[in-house]
């Protein structure tokens, strides 16, 4: 189906919004159904359109589900967080933009993807990453808040910064196909890729665009930094604010700098990697997409406990707001106030 021939209009509700670029323009198993060439938000406008697609249930699938849900369509919002030509750095992606969209959409969960360097020997180039935990090395530059406007005040708990239940049922379903047919696999040499999870995996942030000297990849890797990227921030501190369950998925191209007989990473040394960890991330997010229509995970219906807690994080009293603050906290949450 050509962009002419889908809808610029879309007025359903979707399930999961999706995050990526390189090698996630064009997912298996959906049928794009609408094109948002242009979604503004009160601040601003996302880095790419947006592609709402539905999930193609076949006749032989069987639909179970660990929630009371009934059976309907799955609709799946994807947008390339660096733009369709990857023309916005780490630093100017409009992040706000970018989530409110989703978040206006009615997703009911967040998965991006990201490339990112290692900082551990076991996690090698090509291998996938579920990080539970983040050390924020960002400078200060990105607008990283919905809530930090005079006027608008308000503070969310971050202290588990990704969602453990999305993480626990991807890790499952990549673990589960090793025996039979693996998600992850090495393009060269048809082994399979190693998927690393647990509750301490911490991904470090970084301002860039330049990646790190030698000195401050050694130093993120006594703080206790397992991978490095440029994109996980303010990423997933606006999913909280919007009470959205958010998991990064992050795929490893390098070793950053920290070992001292590798040269420094260069953009031609992980090309290859990247063109792998692009098929197998289109991979995986279309095995993801199919077990989630299927299975309707209980972390979908009730916002992976998140849902209401905003109300609680505002400061402000809606009495002192003006009339472009709360119409912006009704974009955001329209069932609020």
């Amino acid at each position: 189906m050509t962009n002419s021939e889908v809808s610029n209009k879309f007025e359903g509700k979707v399930d999961l919004g999706i995050i990526g670029g390189t090698g996630l323009y064009h997912l298996d198993c959906l049928k794009p159904i609408a094109r948002l060439n242009s979604i503004v938000t009160p601040w601003g406008v996302t880095s790419s359109p947006i592609t709402i697609a539905k999930y193609i249930l076949k006749e032989e699938d069987n639909i179970k589900s660990d929630s009371k849900s009934v059976e309907r369509d799955f609709y799946v919002a994807f947008l390339s967080r660096h733009g369709l030509n990857h023309e916005y750095p780490p630093s100017r992606v409009p992040f706000r933009a970018n989530i409110a969209a989703l978040k206006h959409l009615n997703c009911r969960a967040v998965i991006s993807f990201s490339a990112v360097g290692s900082l551990r020997k076991e996690i090698k180039p090509r291998d996938f990453i579920l990080p539970q935990q983040i050390i924020d090395r960002t400078k200060g530059i990105r607008e990283s808040s919905y809530f930090n406007d005079i006027g608008l005040v308000g503070h969310v708990g971050f202290g588990d910064p990704f969602s453990f239940n999305i993480a626990n049922f991807i890790n499952d379903l990549v673990k589960e196909s090793f025996s039979v047919d693996p998600i992850l696999v090495n393009q060269d040499t048809n082994e399979p890729c190693d998927l690393h999870f647990n509750r301490d995996m911490t991904v470090v942030c970084i301002e860039g665009p330049q990646f790190s000297t030698r000195a401050e990849s050694k130093m993120y890797r006594m703080l206790g930094g397992d991978v490095i990227n440029m994109s996980v921030l303010p990423e997933a501190k606006l999913a909280r604010e919007c009470e959205l369950p958010y998991q990064m998925i992050c795929m490893s191209t390098d070793y950053d700098a920290w070992m001292d007989h590798e040269e420094p990473v260069s953009v031609e040394a992980v090309i290859g990697h990247l063109n792998n960890n692009g098929r197998n991330a289109n991979k995986l997010a279309s095995k993801i997409i199919e077990n989630m229509a299927k299975l309707n995970p209980k972390f979908l219906n009730n916002g992976d406990g998140l849902t209401g807690s905003i109300k609680m994080s505002i400061s402000t009293k809606p009495d002192a707001m003006s009339k472009e603050t709360l119409e912006k906290l009704r974009f955001l949450f329209p069932d609020y106030w």
